[in-house]
């Protein structure tokens, strides 16, 4: 079994809790309040601007030059993507009203951080990509279940659900399973470990979305 399928298993009860989440249904759905998905989009600005440092973290560190140039070109998409959506639903935003990063953005951010400056690599990798293929999975999951043809969110469903973003999504995966091949037991593990960490943080991040959690006064 490929370390990626043993992995997915070990997250499935997150997953699963965040299909669950009201923020999930409602987008799906289009019921969604704008003010929540604002408000999410915000956090998701925050996030992407530090998920392309840390992709960029792993190009570095990567001894494989394949490697080095799929982190590099994953970390270029992250900021194209950022800027397509944000542009697209916060046009009407002024620096002045950007929000700063939630508590749960922000641990989610300074994990991964953390993760590139201080664990191997395969942890590393292991670390980044509930962020891809979860998005990936909820992204699949909306297009499929949706019952309305007229979702003001759909921009959004649609850059995750799409081809593009799948590839990237295999690709990462795939690396992933890679590394993982010429690890110990004891190696692979330790990026188990992490990938369900980092799934956790996603359902923390969305759950805030939902909440629009603030920090404390």
């Amino acid at each position: 079994m490929n370390w990626s399928d043993q992995a997915w298993k070990t997250i499935e009860p997150v997953y699963n809790r965040i299909l669950q989440l009201p923020f999930i249904g409602e987008l799906m759905a289009g019921t969604l309040p704008e003010e929540k998905f604002l408000f999410y989009l915000q956090q998701d600005a925050c996030y992407l601007a530090e998920y392309g440092k840390i992709l960029a973290g792993i190009a570095a560190k990567a001894d494989s030059t394949g490697y080095k140039q799929a982190f590099l070109k994953f970390a270029g998409d992250t900021v194209s993507v950022e800027q397509a959506l944000h542009e697209f639903y916060l046009c009407n935003i002024s620096d002045e009203d950007r929000a700063e990063p939630s508590p749960a953005c922000m641990l989610y951010t300074g994990y991964l951080h953390c993760l590139v400056s201080n664990r191997p690599i395969e942890v590393a990798l292991s670390g980044i990509l509930p962020c891809f293929w979860i998005y990936k999975r909820v992204g699949d999951h909306i297009l499929e279940n949706q019952t309305g043809s007229d979702n003001r969110y759909q921009q959004w469903i649609d850059t995750y659900g799409g081809k593009e973003f799948a590839e990237a999504v295999k690709l990462a995966i795939n690396i992933c399973d890679e590394v993982a091949g010429s690890c110990t037991e004891a190696q692979r593990q330790s990026m188990t470990e992490a990938f369900l960490l980092a799934s956790k943080m996603e359902w923390m991040f969305w759950d805030s979305a939902w909440n629009k959690e603030q920090w404390p006064v």
